[in-house]
């Protein structure tokens, strides 16, 4: 069962442009808070972007602010990543992630899902 499908991903000239789109199912997608993840070849996973279940302001990672937009429509279970001036160094897969927080009590649940990842490839 997979709550979370990316899209979008694909070989794109530098200085080219990419949205990435992550589609939500099976859970309840406005309550979650969202972030784009992604990994080179031989690198570690690093965190792209952020935005939380209501939204407001996202945060960026440094190698990619000016550049990169996070976004999502609650409404129709969706999340989005537009990419901008994309240079090779932005290779890579992109994972989109969910967290919900269940609070019980004195405890709290973190549920956690992951997409399987869409391949960005920033080459001339």
């Amino acid at each position: 069962q997979e709550y979370l499908v990316e899209s979008g991903g694909g070989l794109v000239q530098p200085g080219g442009s990419l949205k990435l789109s992550c589609a939500a199912s099976g859970f309840t997608f406005s309550s979650s808070d969202v972030s784009w993840y992604r990994q080179a070849p031989g690198k570690e996973r690093e965190l792209v972007a952020s935005i939380a279940s209501a939204g407001g302001i996202p945060d960026y990672a440094d190698s990619v602010k000016g550049r990169v937009t996070i976004s999502r429509k609650n409404d129709k279970n969706m999340a989005y990543l537009q990419m901008n001036s994309l240079q090779p160094e932005d290779t890579g897969v992109y994972y989109c992630n969910a967290v919900v927080f269940l609070t019980k009590g004195n405890h709290g649940e973190r549920y956690d899902y992951w997409g399987q990842g869409t391949q960005v490839s920033v080459s001339v």
